[in-house]
């Protein structure tokens, strides 16, 4: 299973002004738990800001945007430097990833984004995943990490988002102000009255409260991700989480993966045109294959890497539509050619698929 775990400034902290290490110790043992039993993991973590302070000691008490990403580029080394020791005491690899919601929203640095992400998992490497708040202004701000989290979920396809808080999940009212609240455990439809119940409660701690946690859960129910909502309190959280113990608060996907992928393909008008040979249309439709540049023999229209393109066979019929890993100037130059002879050929090689079957909708069923 894939799973993107976020935790909260209030998680790692423990309610205190400072990072606490023996929470965060906690934490990553259950992580090494889960990479063991063969789970891949993302970790968004919040926690520069704080870590920038509790290392800089005396600091101006500001909100303007200097300060804040003063203190982010002084807490991101700090934060990754804890992560880093506490990872190595089980083997595991971490890699650092800062994004803001440009590197998002840009077709390419989507693509680029998620071919490194999988790579690293494939590699075996927890990647660690905070906004780039040292650069990010606030027209690119993703603003807070329950989102990032929800995008991140979205890059990867991953199957759970766990966002852990210290709250329990989502009550009817707000438990600090009503006695008489009670946890919703499942919510099936994110709509008004689950987002007013959220609106009432919040997090002293982050930056994100109740209400940005629905958000994030409802931006990743729609691709097809089950999101749990948690209090990062209880014992052996992420652990008993992963094997479907009922605590907290779950948001069960709208669409599964490939009904989310496959609209969104959908949806998308074509950029241009691939025609492909006999032997291409046969992998594709009978033996569930990706298109490979050897199986290419024209390409028509103008268009960029990750732009969707319909796929055409030998007589101009469309057999399927997909997001196309090259441009329309390197397919050209690598048209015909085998995949080991891609990096020769290009300077930038985004590997050996053209438009890979994840990323393709069968338009034909033809026997």
């Amino acid at each position: 299973m894939r799973i993107v775990i976020k935790l909260g400034t209030s998680t790692l902290t423990g309610g205190s002004d400072k990072l606490n290490r023996p929470r965060m110790v906690d934490l990553v043992r259950q992580i090494a738990d889960l990479d063991a039993q063969g789970h891949e993991l993302l970790l968004v973590s919040s926690g520069a800001i704080l870590a920038g302070r509790e290392t800089l000691g005396v600091f101006p008490q500001r909100r303007d945007i200097p300060s804040k990403q003063t203190l982010a580029a002084v807490g991101q080394v700090r934060l990754m430097a804890i992560y880093q020791q506490l990872f190595e005491l089980y083997n595991i690899k971490i890699a650092q990833a800062l994004l803001t919601r440009a590197d998002l929203a840009d077709r390419e640095h989507y693509l680029n984004a998620r071919d490194t992400m999988l790579l690293l998992l494939n590699l075996h490497i927890v990647p660690v995943i905070n906004e780039n708040d040292v650069v990010a202004v606030e027209e690119v701000r993703i603003g807070d990490n329950d989102n990032l989290s929800a995008l991140v979920a979205n890059l990867v396809d991953a199957d759970l988002l766990i966002i852990l808080t210290d709250q329990a999940g989502l009550f009817t009212a707000d438990p600090r102000d009503d006695p008489s609240a009670k946890l919703i455990e499942e919510v099936v439809e994110i709509d008004d009255h689950i987002r007013s119940i959220a609106a009432g409660s919040g997090s002293s701690a982050g930056t994100g409260g109740m209400a940005t946690k629905v958000e994030a859960a409802e931006m990743a129910t729609r691709s097809g991700t089950e999101v749990i909502v948690s209090s990062g309190k209880e014992p052996n959280i992420l652990l008993r989480l992963a094997g479907r113990e009922r605590v907290g608060t779950r948001f069960l996907p709208v669409l599964s993966h490939i009904e989310s992928r496959k609209r969104w393909i959908l949806a998308e008008s074509p950029r241009g045109d691939i025609r492909m040979d006999h032997g291409a249309v046969e992998a594709l439709i009978h033996r569930g294959k990706s298109l490979l540049a050897v199986g290419v023999t024209d390409v028509l229209g103008c268009f960029e890497r990750g732009s969707t393109v319909r796929l055409l066979s030998p007589d101009g019929s469309e057999i399927a539509r997909g997001i196309i890993l090259y441009s329309a100037q390197e397919l050209t130059a690598i048209r015909g050619c085998h995949s080991d002879e891609i990096a020769e050929i290009l300077d930038n090689a985004y590997g050996p698929t053209v438009v890979h079957r994840d990323d393709m909708v069968l338009l034909t069923s033809r026997k």
